[in-house]
Formats: structure tokens, sequence, C-alpha cells
């Protein structure tokens, strides 16, 4: 990328490693350059929380409004009916309104702690695409819309072609996903003037195809922007970690947990994810990410705080690293450990060991949990227990149990009042 951009959007975007692609570098950078330039993201609802996976994209929108720009953030209430084939294997499970709505609130949680909100010319907005969308009269839009689409074109796209490819359905509502997105760009240019489209660079397809639709309809030029789809160093995709999905919003994964993500990040991504995913300046990420041994478990403290202070606030990150320090250091039980409460009616009759590893979520079936056990990988009060049917009784958890699967994680057991 030689192109030397004259916008501070554009510089942070190819500087920090956000950029993988745009329709127009020159005349995007001269438009950002000149004014204030609404841009968007679109976000489907299929969950009441994003998680690390779009935190890129997050970010991108963070960047955009500190540089002076308008972030638009695209709730896809009427898509989400729809569901995105985009690389996936089968078609999503379709939700209800109330789930969708529910989603949404939650979705905006998380987005109120990286952008602000309100009426002003570079204040943050949240749109539904259902606005436009649930109130389509299905013959017009396939006079007006439907006509500027070419089936050939459509069935070239990576997107669908790979699923043609590996002779998977694809069913004609979700084959409808990509006119309906290249109509939301149409219809946020027409009502707030919206410029840019960016997402991940699996959307490429979908953002050309509504700047195309746009530029057909409203003879208007429009951008678009994508985005590396991350993975980590050892091929692992972005928001999985060994027990699910590391979520965004404090209701569905603890601070701690979220914190402790970041910690057990891999020697290699360091510098990457500290330009990526902290405001912390370029020189200090090249420094920190040029650590090696056990330095550069100090740059992996300084990137979980950053992270977790943008997402949560600095007083649970703040509270994480405490939390860490106890556990790790100490040998001690932090107060903020994911815990499992168990009910004396559910220990009656005693609860093994595996399933206290399994309930506490340090492993994902009762096999993985037996198995991590019977290999020394368990401790109990740090100490080791190889014994998958150890039974534990009310009077064992009188007092909180603290369980560890390998070096790095950890959950409390203790019984409820």
């Amino acid at each position: 990328m030689t192109y030397h951009p004259k916008s501070d959007f554009m510089r942070v975007m190819i500087e920090r490693g956000f950029l993988a692609d745009c329709t127009d570098y020159q005349g995007l950078d001269e438009a950002l350059a000149k004014g204030v330039v609404p841009a968007y993201i679109g976000f489907d609802a299929t969950a009441k929380s994003l998680h690390v996976g779009s935190l890129i994209q997050i970010m991108m929108l963070r960047w955009l409004q500190k540089t002076g720009h308008k972030p638009i953030v695209l709730m896809g209430g009427g898509t989400t009916k729809v569901g995105d084939p985009s690389f996936r294997a089968e078609e999503r499970p379709l939700l209800s309104e109330a789930e969708i709505d529910a989603n949404i609130d939650g979705i905006r949680k998380v987005f109120s702690s990286y952008v602000t909100f309100g009426s002003g010319k570079t204040d943050a907005m949240m749109v539904n695409n259902a606005e436009w969308l649930d109130d389509l009269n299905y013959l017009e839009f396939l006079r007006d819309i439907g006509r500027h689409f070419s089936v050939n074109r459509m069935l070239s796209f990576e997107s669908v072609k790979s699923r043609l490819d590996r002779e998977q359905s694809l069913s004609f509502l979700e084959f409808n996903y990509m006119i309906l997105q290249a109509y939301d760009f149409l219809e946020l240019n027409r009502r707030y003037g919206c410029l840019l489209q960016m997402g991940g660079s699996d959307q490429w397809g979908n953002i050309v195809n509504g700047i195309d639709l746009t530029r057909r309809v409203l003879d208007r030029e429009i951008f678009g922007l994508t985005s590396p789809l991350l993975t980590t160093s050892d091929g692992k995709k972005m928001g999985k970690s060994a027990t699910g999905a590391v979520w965004l919003n404090a209701e569905m994964l603890s601070p701690y947990e979220f914190w402790q993500f970041w910690r057990n990040t891999t020697d290699a991504d360091v510098g990457r994810f500290l330009k990526l995913y902290t405001e912390l300046p370029l020189e200090e990420c090249a420094r920190l990410g040029a650590l090696e041994g056990s330095e550069v478990n100090a740059a992996k403290i300084i990137l979980a705080n950053e992270v977790t202070r943008l997402a949560h606030g600095p007083e649970a990150a703040a509270a994480a690293e405490a939390t860490a320090r106890e556990v790790f250091e100490k040998g001690g039980v932090g107060e903020d450990l994911p815990t499992l409460v168990l009910s004396a009616a559910e220990i009656a009759g005693g609860i093994s060991l595996a399933q206290l590893v399994l309930r506490s979520g340090l492993a994902k079936t009762g096999k993985d949990a037996k198995r991590l056990i019977a290999e020394g990988g368990a401790r109990v009060n740090d100490v080791i227990a190889t014994d998958p049917g150890q039974m534990f009784g009310a009077e064992d958890l009188a007092e909180p149990v603290k369980l560890t699967a390998g070096k790095k994680r950890h959950a409390l057991v203790t019984l409820a009042d």
C-alpha cells in the first residue's frame, strides 16, 4: 500500500492495519479531508451481544468518530429475518421480532462503550433497517430494485459460489440477502447522506453491489472499505476461546474472563492486536510487540488492560488485573473469577469432579473434562487432581473451591446461601 493519505481516518486505517481494500482510495480520502463523512457498518441482531470477532469493525467506527466523522451503526432488524449466507454452511435459525428487538438493545449497550451517540454532526446514530425493509412492496421492489441485479454476477460471488461448490443448499430467502444489503446502502445514502460502507473483506461483494445500485438509482458516488478477516497466528478464528464465544457484553461474559482472553494472546499476535484493539501510540505498540521471553507477559497485561478498559471501563480492567495477580502470583481466590453456584439439592448425592469441571465451563464436554483430569491438567485449590470420579458433597463446598484447567483458566464452585 503506497498511497499517502491526506485524511486522518485513512492514515489510521493504513498505519494500524485496518485496511484490506477500498473501492476508490483517492476519492474516499478526498471526501474525508473535505468534511464530515457519515459511514456505516451493518450488524445482524442474531445474539444479545457482539463478540470480539466484531471488535475490529467497532474500533473502525470509533476511529471514524475520533477523526471527526459520523458513525452509523446499522442494526439488521430486517435482514436478521433473512440471514446472511456469507461463507456459512447452512441457513441461520430464524428469530422472532421480540427476540430481534431484545438483541438490538443488548448490542446498543456494547456500542455505547465505544462511540458517543447523539444528534450532533459527528455523533453516532443507531439505525434499524426494518424501518425500510418491513414495509417493502414486493412487486414494486422487484421492478424498481431487482432489475438492477444480474443473477449471473450474483452466482459468481465467492460467498455464494463456495456454498454451491460444496453442493450445500442455498435458499431463495438467503439469496435475497445481498439485494437487501445493497438496498440498505442506497437508503442510508438517501436518508442520511451516508457516503461509506465498511465491513470485513468477506462483505466485499455486498458492498460493491450497494455502490453499483446507488449509482444506478440515485446517480451518486459512494465508497466501500474493507478490513482483513482476522485469524490468530495459530490459525484460529478471532472471537472464539476454548470455552466458546468471547462476548463484549458483561452479562454474557464477565470482565475478568474477557481480560483473561486477551492476557492469553499468543506472543506473535501481541504487536498486531495492540495496534488494532487499543489506542496506544504506534511506537509503543511496536516496542511492546517486540518484547520476547518473559518480558512479553508485561505487554500482554497492557493489552488486556487497554482492551478491557475500552469495553468495560477502567475499574473493571483494574479489578480483573488485581484478580489475576491474586490467582497467579499468590495462589489465592480472586473475587471476580467465573463462579458456579450449586444448590444443596443439586449435590444431595454428591457431584463428581468431572461434572464440576464441565459445569464451571472449564471443559466443553464430559469427555473433555475426564481427559483433562486424567492427564493431570486439573487442580482443586491448586492441588493436582487425577480422579474424574472424585466426589464432592455439601461439606466439601462449605468454603468456595477453586478449580483450575491448565495454567491459566480458573473457576470457583460455591454453594448457594
